[in-house]
């Protein structure tokens, strides 16, 4: 059952096609744009997802600037973000959620964890869902 489209600004390829496997596992419908400026020219020509999945160090516009696009569009401003990255000091904390970034994931992180925060960050606390809390697995970024 597809549950909706997500949105992987991520320009990792390889922690990019594992984030659409995941996704994909979970019934979403991944779409991977790979830097900043693909991303500003994604959301300008495509309808609003059910959610981004959004890396902060991306080439030619960061995370940042891309969180402040979609927050502009008139149609994408609603849409919920969360933020995977390497970046986790107070100020970019504070600067994500200035842009409205609903969910901060630190890298690395466990597919587990990210598929408990896209659940929180669209509502969905599915009973029978994996844990975040899971310690199984390997960590991943």
């Amino acid at each position: 059952m597809a549950r909706g489209s997500i949105v992987i600004i991520e320009d990792d390829e390889n922690v990019a096609q594992l984030l659409a496997f995941v996704l994909a596992r979970d019934g979403f419908a991944p779409e991977v744009v790979a830097d900043g400026r693909a991303a500003e020219a994604f959301i300008a020509a495509h309808e609003p997802p059910a959610a981004v999945v959004l890396d902060i160090m991306l080439p030619y516009r960061d995370g940042f600037e891309v969180a402040a696009a979609i927050r502009a569009d008139a149609r994408w401003k609603d849409v919920p973000v969360l933020a995977l990255t390497a970046r986790t000091q107070p100020s970019d904390l504070e600067r994500a959620r200035a842009l409205g970034i609903g969910e901060y994931v630190a890298k690395p992180f466990h597919p587990r964890t990210l598929s408990s925060r896209i659940r929180a960050l669209l509502g969905d606390a599915s009973p029978g869902a994996p844990s975040s809390r899971s310690g199984e697995g390997r960590a991943v970024g």
